[in-house]
């Protein structure tokens, strides 16, 4: 099953997508290159937005859930690139530890958790997952929905105290599904002698979605030039506001300045391209995920005043952290719908490789809304096909095609976010 995509593909994006096919070869040589140069994270979510007449991610997540939702035809895929990612950074590895959230009562989550371990597994690793919840303190069996069962043990120091592992277990590498949204654990810190992956430095204590975006600009822009294309038909336009209070109503001008700006941007475009749209921008916190601290704004005048209601749903995120810095990014409207309910697509890849994905559907919000929200509509939808192989005998809008053009987008956020971790990187980072 394929969204129905509500507005007719004409214009811009069917320009990219015609594009796209005709120039095959020579965008996966550039991308090819480009992986020449930069190390790809281990793996990473992009969530997509195709407005019809625009494509473009408007997140990536460098540790991703959901590998559960995957079409399980593409498991072998899955595990090919698994493969690839270990053996660029510990060849010989035998044993690797997988270090997940603290979601001990999300079922969903614990599923991925299960599914990535198979994943791993299947690579020929022994894989163990470690807890850093300090109620686990000896070997504990978790039983899942769907008839399986997860054994979390507590991690603990090893040897000379440069390595972590588990009881009897000492990894060449450790993997998180954790994105450290509250800070790094003492028990991750000062490790010397093993990978982590990904490094430390792409959590969400230090990572901010801006930093991403300012390398995306820099890949989409080389990438456009190369193929002839407005960057902006791949790209959200964004602004930052670093200093803000929601509670004591501190920033509101610097914040309203920024979306006013950004709109106006956007009406430029929209009616260079003849689109007969009302262009809104999303406001959300610059660090975390989870898609909470998220509003969907028209007017520079809807974020100042805010009501008790507004500010508290936009001063918290993960782990109660307060919101102090923003992104103010370009809405980028979604026109693709299953059963009536709004969809948008999530792309899934492993070191280089798309891996498959699925559209995050929720029948209780709008095209113009966050879509990563909680409620009993939300519901994901597997890709029925590769990201990899487009079909140049078919119209571009056609599923393969149209998941090709998600997987070439994908890819350039991909980049950005290897781009990202090389210039975060700290001078002494072990991590690849």
């Amino acid at each position: 099953m394929v969204p129905h995509l509500t507005t007719a593909l004409n214009g811009p994006l069917l320009d990219i997508e015609t594009r796209m096919l005709e120039n095959e070869a020579a965008i996966e040589r550039w991308l090819r290159t480009q992986w020449l140069e930069h190390t790809p994270p281990f793996y990473a979510s992009v969530d997509l937005r195709n407005a019809g007449f625009k494509l473009a991610p408007v997140d990536t997540n460098l540790f991703p859930g959901g590998f559960n939702n995957l079409n399980p035809a593409f498991l072998p895929l899955c595990v090919q690139a698994a493969m690839s990612a270990v053996e660029k950074i510990c060849p010989e590895a035998r044993n690797l530890l997988l270090i997940p959230e603290n979601h001990t009562r999300n079922q969903f989550y614990l599923q991925n958790v299960a599914q990535l371990a198979s994943i791993l597994r299947h690579t020929g690793l022994n894989v163990r997952i470690g807890s850093l919840l300090p109620e686990i303190t000896e070997p504990t069996t978790l039983e899942l929905d769907n008839g399986s069962k997860l054994l979390l043990e507590p991690v603990k120091r090893l040897g000379n105290g440069h390595r972590i592992g588990l009881e009897g277990f000492d990894p060449c590498a450790v993997l998180l599904n954790n994105d450290l949204s509250g800070g790094v654990p003492e028990i991750l810190q000062n490790l010397h002698e093993q990978f982590l992956l990904p490094p430390l430095h792409a959590g969400w204590h230090v990572r901010r979605k801006s930093t991403h975006f300012a390398a995306y600009d820099d890949v989409v822009n080389s990438f456009a030039s190369q193929f002839g294309l407005d960057p902006w038909l791949l790209n959200p336009y964004f602004g930052v506001c670093g200093k803000i209070n929601f509670q004591e109503r501190t920033g509101e001008e610097c914040l309203a300045a920024n979306v006013d700006s950004l709109l106006k941007r956007i009406r430029n475009k929209y009616q260079e391209y003849g689109i007969d749209s009302e262009p809104f921008v999303i406001v959300k916190a610059d660090a975390g995920t989870y898609g909470m601290g998220v509003m969907t704004v028209r007017d520079a005048s809807e974020v100042t005043g805010l009501n008790r209601k507004q500010r508290n749903k936009m001063s918290v995120v993960k782990e109660g952290l307060q919101v102090s810095e923003v992104i103010i990014q370009e809405g980028v409207p979604t026109f693709e719908t299953v059963d009536e309910g709004t969809a948008e697509p999530v792309v899934y890849m492993i070191d280089r490789y798309v891996v498959g994905g699925f559209y995050r559907v929720n029948t209780a919000r709008g095209i113009d809304e966050n879509l990563n929200a909680p409620g009993m509509h939300f519901k994901p939808l597997a890709f029925e096909t590769g990201c990899s192989l487009p079909d140049c005998t078919q119209a571009p809008d056609a599923p393969p095609n149209r998941f090709y053009a998600y997987g070439v987008v994908a890819r350039l956020a991909l980049l950005a976010a290897s781009l990202e971790l090389e210039r975060a990187a700290p001078a002494d980072s072990l991590a690849a």
